[in-house]
């Protein structure tokens, strides 16, 4: 009994030590420290990177974001460990106004069994100046989950894989094989970056 409850706690600790380095390894690729300008400047970057994906996957989503009022971006990287997980990320909120960009985070708690690692990116796009401001000011909270429909039937295929989250905001969820079919937020929070505004 001993043996097994041995191999139990080695066990836990191998995964544990499995999710430390994963994490710290997406946090920080170089392993050095970075100043605030080389962090946003890589934030600036992912954000590029991520509306290029959506644009290869999505073609008429980048009409809808010309149209906006705005967008956010963000990366997340998540890990499942046994009963709990959680991720967080890091994003930027651009105004079509030409404002400057609001670099902003986002955590989440997930519930559940299973052992599995996920990463994906969210775009948010806002047909408001009032969703944006709130969005950036107020932060938002994703409280539930949502199902994707393939279409829009009343818009047409322009809003197709895209999913309103709350008024006047819609959202794409990318993962490493294109659009998400299923849009997963449970638990997730957004808001300001204290550190990088």
């Amino acid at each position: 009994m001993n043996s097994f409850l041995h191999c139990l706690a080695i066990t836990f600790f191998s995964i544990f030590c499995l999710e430390s380095t994963a994490f710290a390894q997406f946090s920080n690729p170089s392993g050095a420290q970075k100043t605030i300008a080389q962090q946003r400047e890589d934030i600036l970057k992912a954000s590029n990177e991520t509306l290029k994906k959506l644009y290869q996957v999505q073609p008429k989503a980048k009409g809808l974001i010309e149209k906006s009022a705005g967008y956010a971006t963000f990366n997340n990287f998540g890990m499942k460990i046994l009963i709990a997980g959680g991720g967080s990320g890091s994003g930027v909120a651009i105004k079509k106004d030409g404002g400057k960009p609001i670099f902003m985070n986002m955590a989440e708690v997930q519930a559940g069994l299973g052992i599995g690692i996920k990463s994906f990116q969210n775009v948010f796009i806002f047909e408001t100046p009032a969703a944006l401001n709130d969005f950036i000011n107020s932060g938002w909270t994703f409280g539930g989950q949502v199902t994707a429909a393939a279409k829009y039937e009343n818009n047409g295929d322009a809003y197709q894989d895209s999913v309103v989250v709350a008024p006047g905001v819609r959202m794409y969820q990318l993962t490493d094989s294109g659009i998400a079919a299923e849009i997963t937020g449970k638990g997730t929070k957004y808001y300001k970056s204290t550190d990088l505004n």
